[in-house]
């Protein structure tokens, strides 16, 4: 029985990494992909169904759904919308061995949730009225920057920090890339290196895979995405050259994150040359990503991303 949930589980991320994440087909606009409630119902024994009543397959299915639509829109207020939804699932994700990369994920991403509940609410008590309907206006970076800044008052250190942060930044200086950096692993994956998302990252520096290829990682038959000191060498080698690209560290973790040709074209479109320039135009997840690793780098290092220095070589 435990086998048939973990399977049913494992379907609803193989759907979203397959169809749900992945670029429509033009062939197949028209079909939309098959529910998972139908793809129980074709494959599974009618009384073992009755037995995963207790698990709302649908619901995770809809939550990772609208999860990469929140992430890839513009509008950071739609996130906050999911947080109850992501705090129950959360659980059913941590029950199975093979779910457990997914749950590490989504755990790092728990105060994302929660901050932009924290930024719709402020910004209410400061919008405008017309009529009946209240216009929340776009946060600007500073005001996230200040929303981030409390999220991480007091808050530990995640629980993995103080076993890997130290080697962390010796490969990070090794690689002549500020060891601050390393923090990008705190708000990729809370330093899990099991981690895996739904849009394919993985590892400790969540690498998709046609980066982690460039930079020298092997996919198969190892991830070696999964391994800390390899991630982290891959990780810290990305970021400098992203650094020697854009010559700014705003940008280089936009890019980090968005992908170079996303961030590339929104600064060509709009004639800009900084982070502030196209962070609108950005998908939610970046615009949220950089002012986050912003606050933590101060808030655990003590410096602004402007006060670190470029990487050398």
């Amino acid at each position: 029985m435990r086998c048939v949930k973990t399977l049913a589980v494992i379907w609803i991320l193989g759907w979203l990494s397959g169809a749900a994440i992945a670029q429509p087909d033009p062939a197949r606009t028209n079909a939309p992909p098959q529910s998972i409630q139908q793809w129980l119902n074709d494959n599974v024994d009618p009384d073992v169904l009755q037995s995963l009543d207790q698990i709302d397959l649908g619901a995770i299915q809809d939550f990772f759904t609208n999860l990469q639509q929140s992430f890839e829109g513009t509008n950071i207020y739609d996130l906050g919308s999911l947080k109850t939804v992501a705090v129950k699932v959360l659980p059913v994700l941590d029950q199975y061995e093979e779910t457990e990369p997914y749950a590490a994920w989504l755990r790092a991403h728990l105060d994302d949730f929660g901050a932009a509940n924290e930024m719709q609410r402020e910004m209410k008590a400061v919008s405008t009225n017309s009529a009946a309907t209240t216009v929340l206006r776009a946060p600007t970076l500073k005001f996230q920057r200040s929303v981030w800044k409390r999220e991480l008052a007091g808050k530990p250190w995640p629980p993995l920090a103080k076993a890997y942060v130290p080697k962390l930044k010796r490969i990070f200086l090794s690689e002549k890339v500020p060891p601050a950096l390393i923090w990008v692993a705190g708000v990729e994956s809370s330093f899990d290196p099991r981690a895996r998302s739904p849009a394919g990252a993985a590892g400790m520096f969540q690498l998709m895979p046609a980066t982690a290829r460039r930079e020298d990682l092997s996919l198969w038959p190892f991830d070696q995405r999964y391994q800390p000191d390899k991630s982290a060498h891959a990780a810290a080698r990305y970021l400098r050259d992203l650094y020697n690209h854009y010559g700014d560290w705003k940008l280089a973790l936009a890019a980090y994150n968005a992908g170079e040709g996303r961030v590339d074209k929104l600064l060509k479109e709009h004639r800009a040359n900084s982070f502030e320039g196209i962070a609108q135009w950005l998908p939610v997840e970046t615009q949220m990503y950089v002012p986050k690793i912003e606050a933590t780098v101060r808030q655990r290092e003590g410096f602004a991303l402007e006060d670190l220095k470029a990487p050398v070589g």
